[in-house]
């Protein structure tokens, strides 16, 4: 039987002193994507994790960024751009059968997929992962950690 391991590149560490340095982290991270990308954001609420978005959408050249929003009430946003952009939040989701049931995983591969509150997932998944800490005088670490390729 043939094993295969994941190996993910090394984990990047960044430090931002207001939402404007997150949103361009974000969008130098998506002027690179191809477009079938999946991007989990991890941090507690208020941590960045849709400015983070924003800047993704920026970066995949959406020409109004600032409209943008968290769809914790919608589950899914769908932004074109230079490649379609699918914004998921888990936020409001309580069990893994709801989140199992949203279907937001038949957009991976059709585009790039943004999941707020990634560590909701009741299963496993190859992915971009950002988490988000809130230190103090709103500053933010930021971890990118990318699948090798």
């Amino acid at each position: 039987m043939k094993r295969t391991q994941k190996v993910l590149s090394k984990i990047e560490e960044l430090t931002t002193k207001s939402s404007a340095e997150t949103f361009q982290i974000a969008e130098d991270l998506a002027k690179k994507f191809r477009g079938n990308e999946v991007v989990l954001l991890f941090g507690e609420l208020g941590a960045g994790k849709t400015v983070f978005a924003k800047g993704i959408a920026s970066g995949l050249g959406l020409e109004d960024s600032h409209g943008v929003c968290s769809p914790s009430y919608t589950l899914v946003n769908i932004y074109e751009a230079r490649v379609t952009m699918y914004h998921v939040d888990l936020y409001r989701l309580a069990t893994d059968n709801e989140i199992l049931d949203l279907g937001w995983e038949d957009y991976i591969g059709k585009g790039v997929v943004v999941v707020e509150w990634g560590e909701k997932l009741p299963f496993p998944l190859v992915a971009i992962r950002v988490a988000i800490t809130i230190l103090e005088n709103d500053t933010r670490k930021i971890s990118i950690e990318q699948p090798s390729n």
